[in-house]
């Protein structure tokens, strides 16, 4: 079994600053990708940014030079600081990390519940 748990949503004034954590716990042999990804009312879940193994980021154009993914990975966390938050920013955030249970398993999809990030205007 694994669980991701996130941590750090809440409620924010436009151009203020949250940071977000999930650490993944549970049975891993290895992490490949952990990254998040949110979810607005009414729209579809879309990547917010990403960092591989190793150190490798990618970002979503509309959070570019304002947010900041970073990995821990001896404590299996994912860290994401988000800076200069607008009001569209808002969106349940949710931790993803594609990992091996075991040296025999194939790379599996693991979500965490989410949590909610809320900008004010």
């Amino acid at each position: 079994q694994v669980q991701l748990v996130e941590s750090g949503g809440g409620l924010v004034q436009a151009g203020g600053s949250l940071r977000l954590s999930c650490a993944a716990s549970g049975t891993i042999f290895s992490i490949n990708t952990m990254g998040w990804y949110r979810q607005a009312p009414g729209k579809q879940r879309e990547l917010v940014a990403a960092c591989t193994s190793g150190g490798t980021t990618n970002y979503a154009d509309s959070v570019k030079a304002r947010f900041t993914i970073s990995r821990d990975n001896a404590k299996n966390t994912v860290y994401l600081q988000m800076n200069s938050l607008k009001p569209e920013d808002t969106a349940v955030y949710y931790c993803k990390a594609v990992l091996k249970g075991s040296i025999r398993s194939p790379l599996r999809d693991y979500w965490g519940q989410g949590t909610q990030v809320t900008v004010s205007s």
